[in-house]
């Protein structure tokens, strides 16, 4: 039940790869982190070592990634951090993959405009009355 959760301020490497799957949907895209640190000696700002995540969502936020992100863009990622090893012709590779709670533009940056998606209820779509045949209709009039 220990899940490491964490914020990373980076920006969209990838496109957003979105799939709809029997389990629902699901996003995934990369993101690169670059820190940047203070340098006393030069007086000046160095980057370090760029550092790329998988950032994976589900259900609503996977579709509303697809809409809102495009490469390149400065985000916050709120997630849970998951880190996987696996084996390739030998060769150990360390993967980290954020499972995200919520995505957003880092506004530092930049200017965002909120659009607010309406979920589909099946209670606004339903008939409220019962709908008269084609033959009930025409005779009405």
């Amino acid at each position: 039940m220990n899940e490491t959760v964490v914020t990373l301020v980076g920006n969209a490497a990838t496109a957003v790869d979105f799939r709809e799957t029997a389990t629902g949907a699901t996003a995934r895209f990369r993101l690169a982190v670059t820190p940047r640190r203070w340098d006393r000696e030069q007086r000046t700002w160095t980057d370090g070592r760029t550092g790329f995540y998988t950032v994976w969502a589900r259900r609503t936020l996977a579709a509303n990634l697809t809409g809102s992100v495009s490469v390149g863009e400065p985000l916050v990622v709120h997630g849970r951090l998951k880190v996987r090893e696996e084996e390739r012709d030998g060769v150990w590779r360390t993967h980290v993959d954020i499972e995200a709670m919520a995505v957003g533009h880092d506004l530092t940056r930049g200017t965002a405009a909120f659009r607010r998606v309406a979920r589909a209820d099946p209670s606004l779509t339903a008939p409220t009355q019962r709908q008269k045949p084609a033959t009930e209709i025409a005779s009405v009039s």
